[in-house]
């Protein structure tokens, strides 16, 4: 017969482990983050589509809030041709086809006061659309 031990040691032992699995299940797979607007603007002849994507994401130390503009020509995968960090949950973001080979995406922080908002990625071209990007301040969107 195999004997275990069976004490307060054994116990916390094991509670331990338990733990270690399941802090590091969460650091390896947990996703903490929600998508909180989107939108899609199709080009004039069809052949290509921008979406937009605001994400909070949270977390110990790694909480905040970013945007993503994508282009993609229809049965392609989308590519990121724009990317903005900010401090709240969204951004005042809009998105215009000029002619089917020209989108022109305004951006500027949200409402709440003290918002800002940083270009972090900013492609000027892609695919053969031309992209371009206006600020327009918080005062002037409303």
């Amino acid at each position: 017969m195999i004997r275990t031990p069976q004490g307060p040691a054994h116990r916390r032992g094991l509670l331990s482990a338990a733990a270690l699995v399941v802090i590091g299940g969460c650091l390896g797979g947990c996703r903490d983050y929600a998508t909180t607007w989107s939108a899609e603007a199709r080009s004039p002849d069809g052949h290509f589509i921008a979406t937009a994507e605001s994400v909070q994401n949270g977390g110990p130390g790694t909480a905040y809030d970013w945007t993503a503009v994508y282009l993609r020509q229809s049965g392609q995968k989308p590519t990121e041709i724009l990317g903005f960090s900010h401090q709240y949950a969204t951004i005042n973001l809009q998105m215009k086809w000029l002619d089917p080979r020209h989108l022109e995406v305004t951006y500027g922080p949200s409402s709440r006061p003290f918002d800002t908002v940083t270009v972090d990625f900013q492609a000027v071209k892609f695919a053969g659309v031309e992209i371009s990007l206006r600020y327009v301040p918080a005062e002037a969107s409303k």
